[in-house]
């Protein structure tokens, strides 16, 4: 049995702003969501902008009925309470609380990439000075990269499928990926789907710093500059990113409000190395090619592409490369932008917020500029929509996510015809 799926709700907490209205104007607008970093010295890492969320506060939820109360604030991680706003908004979105569904045929996949990675160095930093008797009861709790898709559980009540996938900067789209597949061969009729994450200590910082990765920019307007030849590195960001994925005839019958399709969905691996793609992109871009063939599409039907476009070296390039070897011809044709060059990459929330920009360019037929972008590079000589803005019909689109480990995620979307 194959059933379509589509997304009827969506939220997002972002550096563009918390609630997928103000983050969507952002992205409309071509603002910035970077800042200096104000909560750790950064003159040892050397890192200076970060894309963080500046307009969280606890306050805003903890008398949210469906969010957390003031007890529960003080004993979750920020990961998990970006993923419960995000869920909450996108519920409200649906305009519905499923209660007409089996609630064990309504499920929940939410991942993050490194979960309570700070609050790690906090509790061992208390183990070191005053030892084990000193950890928090509540450390493992809060800490596990699961707890965000069980808190959203306990809210919603939805009882069926619900864990976290934990794949790096792939995370969001393959839990939007495998939601769907969950829907379409019958498994579930409703879940909330996509990813969380929270990346304000120096710690990460200094992880990804070493390696290496980030930009050490001091230039709001050119820390991210995706497939530009000076590119020397991606922003790191945070926040969260969820969907509603719902059967269509089920959301056909309530009336429900309808962003776009869920229609392909393509993961690979390119067993090559730790953190760099594989140069040749054969494995990036046979995910492309498995997300096109199972929506029943072909290249040239695609009208988007929102790449990784991490603004590092490598990734751009080999990202590129796989373009053109999953498109052929209709590589020079598609329309290619990068969202993290307004909010950074948000890691395991990456994927998820991305795939609204994609729901959300089907639906108001725009595809954002690229920004930060000045300077060509011969070897990405692709469209990268880097002269402004672009309002056109936007019919299918598709999202890439290539994480550390070789790990490749597709999704491909497109607008809902009966």
């Amino acid at each position: 049995m194959s059933r379509r799926v589509v997304i009827t709700g969506m939220g997002a907490v972002t550096p563009l702003g918390t609630g997928v209205e103000k983050f969507w104007q952002g992205i409309r607008d071509n603002k910035i969501g970077f800042s200096f970093i104000d909560s750790f010295d950064t003159e040892r890492t050397g890192v200076k902008i970060a894309g963080m969320v500046r307009d969280f506060n606890d306050e805003d939820y903890t008398e949210t009925e469906g969010c957390y109360d003031k007890k529960e604030a003080r004993r979750l991680q920020k990961f998990t309470k970006y993923a419960i706003v995000a869920a909450h908004e996108a519920m409200t979105d649906a305009g519905t609380d499923f209660s007409d569904i089996d609630q064990y045929r309504a499920g929940v996949i939410v991942g993050s990439g490194i979960g309570g990675i700070d609050l790690t160095l906090e509790e061992y930093a208390k183990y070191l000075e005053k030892g084990p008797g000193r950890v928090s009861p509540f450390y493992v709790p809060m800490m596990i990269s699961n707890m965000a898709a069980g808190y959203i559980s306990m809210r919603t009540g939805f009882r069926g499928a619900n864990f976290d996938i934990s794949t790096a900067c792939a995370t969001g789209t393959n839990c939007i990926g495998e939601a769907f597949r969950k829907i379409r061969d019958g498994y579930l009729d409703v879940c909330l789907a996509g990813g969380t994450e929270s990346t304000e200590g120096e710690f990460t910082f200094a992880g990804f710093s070493n390696m290496k990765a980030l930009s050490k920019s001091e230039d709001l307007e050119r820390a991210s500059t995706p497939f530009d030849k000076e590119r020397h590195g991606f922003v790191l960001g945070e926040g969260s990113g969820v969907l509603v994925l719902e059967e269509y005839e089920h959301a056909k019958a309530r009336g429900a409000k309808i962003y776009a399709e869920v229609a392909g969905y393509g993961a690979t691996c390119d067993g090559y190395h730790m953190t760099s793609p594989m140069p040749s992109g054969e494995a990036a871009a046979r995910g492309m090619s498995l997300a096109i063939e199972e929506a029943g599409l072909t290249p040239k039907d695609i009208d988007y592409i929102n790449a990784h476009g991490t603004s590092t070296g490598l990734n751009d390039k080999y990202e590129t490369a796989a373009i053109k070897l999953a498109f052929g011809d209709e590589a020079k044709n598609v329309k290619i932008n990068s969202t993290k060059s307004m909010i950074g990459h948000l890691l395991g929330a990456a994927g998820a917020v991305e795939a609204i920009v994609c729901a959300k360019s089907i639906q108001d037929g725009f595809i954002h500029r690229t920004l930060g972008y000045k300077v060509p590079d011969e070897e990405c000589d692709l469209n990268y929509c880097t002269e402004g803005n672009i309002e056109q019909e936007v019919n299918a689109a598709i999202s890439n996510s290539l994480g550390f480990g070789g790990h490749n995620a597709t999704l491909c979307f497109r607008k809902v015809t009966d």
